[in-house]
């Protein structure tokens, strides 16, 4: 689906379940990593995140578009269109929209653990992050520390 076919979906949406029209801009945005869709105030743009329609298909896309119509709507005629306000809850359900989307599924998900060891008592630090070995020192006994191994854990 491209931008443009994006942009008739949501327009034909927003003509049949709420007898308005949309006139903004609809677009994927690649960089939405966490949410399924946003709603800009200041724009009033609408934002998708095309991994939806990818992974959960055009029903899932369909219930995010009603969502983000929801704020649109309630936002230009100046009422309540944040997600806890009882016009938002009720103009929701009207129109059968998700409170909330579908999860994704985490890929390429790595995170790394880094093995320090102490060069005079030999105490053991595993860290997250990189210390920087020529400034820091040992909590213990200000000894120098040592990278001993860095592991790599692959998830999802």
């Amino acid at each position: 689906m491209t931008n443009a076919e994006l942009q008739q979906l949501v327009e034909k949406i927003s003509i049949q379940l709420f007898q308005k029209p949309f006139r903004h801009k609809a677009f994927f945005n690649p960089r939405l990593r966490t949410t399924g869709g946003r709603y800009m105030l200041g724009s009033h743009d609408i934002d998708i995140n095309r991994r939806y329609l990818d992974e959960h298909g055009m029903e899932e896309l369909i219930g995010i578009i009603k969502h983000e119509l929801c704020h649109y709507h309630l936002h230009i005629e100046g009422k309540g269109y944040k997600h806890g306000d009882q016009d938002f809850k009720r103009l929701l359900k009207h129109v059968g929209g998700p409170r909330h989307c579908s999860s994704l599924p985490n890929v390429n998900r790595r995170s790394r653990v880094l093995h320090y060891v102490c060069s005079q008592c030999g105490l053991n630090f595993e860290r997250k992050r990189k210390i920087n070995t020529t400034k820091y020192v040992c909590g213990r006994c200000k000894g120098k520390l040592r990278l001993v191994k860095e592991v790599v854990i692959e998830r999802g």
